[in-house]
């Protein structure tokens, strides 16, 4: 796991955030609105500032009028005065032009970074001659990623190993680096990602993003599983039949097609990234303490665990579709769509069966999906517990052999909750069962809406809390686990087409029928 990090302080202490690539839609969408966010509640610290950098020419006036109407449009909480006032987060933000590719121009980004946090009071060091922190933002393409970082590196931007040499930390810079995903498009690419930041960061000063695992519900698996006694004794091969991680788009993939989609597919974008980081939540055996190490080294020994799917299997361990014509919005087919070369395949629903070779897990599947255009917006796991061995009720109540089994289910979005489904007797003479639910609504018991993911991850990354981030052996094992899926020529061949607005291929329904089970398609209606 390298080198342990000093337990991050509950302060975060001031430093220069520099994004490459300001002018992006994730930069406009969601890091600037949120870190206006924390800004208005109180939580940055005083004196950090935001550069954002790409190649357009542009002023920093300009540049903040820029983002205000997205700020105004994303932030939820946009105020006039929260914004541009006299102490408005606006004053916070700068911008620089420049080709990030080009080494040569990384001396002008050293200065201007130099003289914000001398500006802004936020140098480090003995009577203010060192150097500010640094939390480099990569929100840009990921074929710039590698050029990038090993521009940074070589501009001498990094004090590499330095800190943890000085005699006294907390007068010494740090500079630490967020990578959005793709973080590779398959193992080799994403190993080779890792070295290229393993010659820059130390692994401790790099934060992998997965904006999941910044959601409240993804948060709370570890608390239910692990705060309370009457779920553990029994989240086990003993008790569970199966489990399920579904994540379903009423979307359509729409312009991102050609610039980044037909590349990449469900697979890539949802199931190897977000999906598999829910899944280890659900199955990770329980860390020693709630800390970024501890955490890792579970999340790897349960990707380690993940059985190597042979490849004859591998057509009926999974499934791949994309989306037809939508009459009701006359949106075009997946293929159709602008820029698409259909003889990719690009899959935008994907589906596997995942087993884990350990003592808690043995012989119990793990089914991931995830589409676009789906029957509903439903990001959700599902827990399905087995039946009781016997029915003790057969014969007074016929219908009692075939009750489901218990199933809990927490709801990640859109309607955050949990539910767990029991059997009981319905009220009367006689003995008639049926099924009842205990549902916690999150945003009903603990009140206003869960926050934007991006903020606290921020957040925690300039406290150099890595424990919502992702470790590189994480992301390597991965791709271990989703390569054979994706490379295999049968299973890319066989995609099919399904409906717009339905649940997706046939296929994806024969991966569970085929195993006597099937998925939970909740109807619009329903909740949990």
């Amino acid at each position: 796991m390298g080198t342990s990090q000093p337990t991050p302080s509950g302060t975060p202490e001031p430093c220069v955030i520099v994004i490459f690539g300001a002018s992006g839609d994730l930069t406009h969408r969601k890091l600037i609105p949120s870190l206006y966010d924390l800004d208005r509640a109180g939580a940055l610290p005083k004196g950090l500032c935001i550069l954002g950098v790409s190649r357009t020419g542009m002023s920093d006036d300009a540049f903040r009028e820029k983002l205000r109407p997205s700020v105004e449009k994303f932030s939820g909480h946009y105020e006039a005065g929260k914004w541009g006032g006299e102490d408005g987060f606006a004053k916070r933000v700068h911008y620089e032009a420049m080709d990030a590719t080009d080494v040569s121009a990384f001396g002008a980004l050293q200065e201007r970074i130099n003289e914000l946090a001398k500006s802004s009071g936020i140098v480090k060091g003995v009577g203010g001659a060192g150097s500010p922190n640094v939390l480099f933002y990569l929100s840009v393409s990921p074929e710039l990623y590698e050029p990038i970082i090993g521009n940074i590196g070589a501009a001498g931007l990094v004090a590499e190993g330095k800190r943890w040499c000085s005699i006294n930390q907390a007068e010494s810079s740090w500079q630490r680096i967020i990578i959005e995903k793709p973080f590779g498009s398959d193992l080799k690419s994403a190993v080779s990602l890792n070295r290229a930041l393993g010659r820059v960061f130390e692994e401790e000063a790099t934060f992998r993003i997965d904006h999941y695992l910044g959601k409240e519900l993804v948060q709370n698996i570890l608390v239910l599983r692990f705060a309370n006694t009457i779920f553990e004794p029994v989240w086990n091969r003993s008790y569970v039949d199966h489990i399920q991680v579904t994540a379903a788009e009423t979307v359509g993939v729409g312009s991102r097609a050609s610039n980044f989609y037909d590349t990449a597919g469900a697979m890539r974008d949802m199931i190897q990234s977000h999906l598999l980081q829910v899944l280890a939540m659900v199955a990770i055996e329980a860390p020693a303490s709630y800390s970024a190490d501890a955490i890792m080294q579970e999340k790897i020994k349960l990707f380690h665990a993940a059985q190597v799917v042979p490849s004859e299997l591998i057509p009926q361990w999974g499934a791949l579709g994309r989306y037809g014509a939508d009459a009701g919005s006359g949106e075009p087919a997946y293929q159709s769509e602008k820029g698409v070369d259909a003889a990719r395949r690009t899959e935008t629903y994907a589906a596997m069966k995942l087993t884990l070779d350990n003592w808690r897990w043995a012989g119990v599947p793990f089914y991931l999906r995830s589409g676009k255009k789906m029957a509903t917006k439903l990001t959700e796991i599902v827990v399905q517990f087995k039946k009781p061995p016997t029915s003790l009720f057969r014969n007074i109540d016929p219908s009692a052999g075939d009750r489901p089994a218990n199933r809990l289910i927490i709801n990640i979005a859109p309607r955050e909750g949990i539910s767990l489904r029991f059997e009981g007797k319905v009220p009367g003479a006689g003995l008639k069962i049926d099924s009842a639910k205990l549902d916690l609504d999150y945003v009903e018991r603990f009140g206003g809406e869960p926050i934007e993911a991006y903020g606290p991850l921020i957040l925690d990354a300039i406290r150099g809390d890595r424990t919502l981030y992702k470790h590189r052996d994480e992301i390597e094992s991965g791709w271990k686990i989703c390569d054979p899926f994706i490379q295999h020529e049968g299973l890319r061949a066989g995609i099919q087409e399904y409906a717009a607005n339905s649940w997706g291929p046939t296929a994806g329904d024969e991966l569970m029928t085929r195993d006597g089970r099937r998925w939970h398609n909740p109807a619009a209606s329903d909740v949990r």
